[in-house]
């Protein structure tokens, strides 16, 4: 199907407009004056506020009405990849021969096409990665163009679009095409379009942080998302370079397939990595470390970072940004200045209150991999606090039993965890779904205090009784967590 030109477009309408990169989409093509509808089943911040800020139109649930009472036939509709096939408004968009596409095609048919493409992708830690690196290039006057699946508590918006990054000089009279910084996902790209959706991104460069199951509704186990992310290593475009963390074994296998050079990095010193983070210190809430090139015939470090966010996973991205950076040939002080002020990115470790003196801590991790990271980095940074989890089991994966034992080992370093009943398991098989239960008696045998609660109002009264000056309190969900965070907070006060 012909996509009609960005710069005809009058009216778009979104399917599926509340997800993370659909609404900074809607949100950027309202900025530039295209006028823009959406339909979703449930919005909630940040990324409501960021469509009503915008003045995107927005309807409530998926029906045919919803594109019947537009003033105007939409010149695109975009499908977002949570939609299936039998959604009412995408099947009455798509019988009346209205012109749709999913998102990721429509970035590659309408803008990448003309841009240096730096593509961060892996199971973990995507987000912050392109919103650090959006956020150094953009601290180091570079314009970048990007696309990031969060919100960021630095740049203005998730999505921009540099129009004079497009083919302006860089270096001397070399003119080479402006940065884009794209958050590649792993998930697929729409119900008619069954693969990944960094498949449709024209990555130049890549960013591989790690590589490890998940997404367990369409993967069917860790060979076939290893598949997935061979595709992306083989649409490298010559002339690009992969940046790929050695601490992870399945990175490691995929690396040795690329056609463009390598530059390894992580924190083991056995060799594997040309890059490493050494010498990591926290004090008074900054993570400092250094950074060692193995191929520095002068040996010791080649530049030291400081960070106001923390964690090794933390540690792990600030490094593969400064790699892409020094491979770009930007100023390192400028770029350690820049290190030092990005703030991080809302629902990564965000900081939502601290009513009489308990810290309260919004945080999306769901993998376990991301729990156990996450709440090790709050440690680090909050040594002196007592550490009360609240865990609600809600993406696809975490609703299923794959990770039933690993999840018993995520929550290590947590004082207290107090584990929601799972998000909606109407349509997973009985044999196949997470127990809740299961996790609170395994967490209970291994000597930690652990708890269960089955509805939010119940959990968020729990956590008030027990919770007392000095203590952190960590809530982690992928969702909304019906309003797990905004309850406590006006409970507490």
């Amino acid at each position: 199907m012909q996509l009609p030109e960005l710069s005809s477009l009058k009216t778009v309408h979104i399917i599926g407009v509340g997800g993370t990169l659909m609404g900074a989409f809607a949100s950027y093509l309202q900025r530039r004056g295209i006028r823009v509808s959406g339909s979703d089943q449930n919005v909630y911040p940040p990324m409501s506020d960021v469509l009503k800020a915008a003045g995107v139109q927005l309807f409530n649930g998926y029906k045919s009405e919803n594109l019947q009472a537009l003033a105007v036939r939409p010149d695109l509709v975009v499908i977002g990849n949570v939609i299936r096939a039998d959604n009412p408004e995408a099947r009455f968009a798509i019988d009346r021969g209205y012109v749709y596409t999913s998102l990721p095609e429509a970035m590659e048919r309408l803008l990448l096409l003309k841009t240096r493409n730096l593509v961060v992708a892996g199971t973990h830690g995507k987000t912050t990665t392109s919103s650090l690196l959006a956020h150094v290039l953009t601290e180091c006057r570079q314009d970048p163009s990007y696309f990031i699946g969060g919100v960021s508590q630095d740049l203005p918006q998730s999505f921009y679009l540099s129009e004079s990054g497009f083919g302006v000089e860089r270096s001397g009279s070399e003119r080479s095409r402006g940065y884009f910084v794209l958050e590649g996902d792993e998930y697929d790209t729409a119900f008619w379009d069954k693969v990944p959706k960094f498949n449709h991104y024209l990555p130049d460069d890549v960013i591989l942080t790690s590589v490890e199951f998940d997404h367990a509704d369409i993967y069917a186990d860790l060979a076939a998302v290893v598949r997935a992310f061979e595709g992306l290593v083989a649409r490298i475009r010559p002339g690009g370079r992969l940046i790929s963390c050695s601490d992870y074994s399945t990175v490691q296998e995929l690396a040795l397939q690329a056609k463009v050079p390598v530059l390894s990095y992580g924190t083991r010193l056995d060799g594997s990595a040309r890059f490493t983070a050494q010498n990591v210190k926290v004090i008074d809430g900054w993570t400092s470390f250094e950074i060692f090139d193995s191929e520095n015939q002068r040996g010791g470090p080649v530049d030291e970072l400081s960070l106001q966010i923390s964690g090794t996973h933390n540690v792990l991205n600030a490094l593969a940004v400064w790699i892409q950076t020094r491979e770009l040939g930007l100023d390192q002080r400028a770029v350690s200045a820049a290190f030092r002020s990005f703030r991080g990115v809302k629902r990564r470790q965000e900081v939502r209150g601290e009513p009489q003196g308990v810290l309260v801590i919004d945080d999306f991790a769901h993998h376990p991999t991301a729990v156990r990271e996450t709440l090790r980095g709050l440690r680090s940074k909050y040594p002196g606090r007592r550490l009360i989890t609240v865990f609600e089991p809600r993406s696809a994966t975490s609703r299923r039993k794959v990770f039933q034992k690993d999840y018993g080992e995520a929550f290590e370093v947590s004082d207290l965890v107090w584990i929601s009943s799972p998000f909606d398991q109407s349509r997973i098989a009985l044999e196949d779904q997470f127990s809740s239960q299961a996790l609170v008696d395994d967490l209970i045998k291994s000597g930690k205090s652990a708890n269960l609660f089955q509805s939010v109002d119940a959990g968020v009264s729990e956590v008030v009784k027990i919770a007392r000056k000095g203590d952190l309190i960590a809530v982690l969900s992928n969702g909304g967590f019906d309003g797990f965070i905004s309850k406590l907070l006006k409970l507490m006060e």
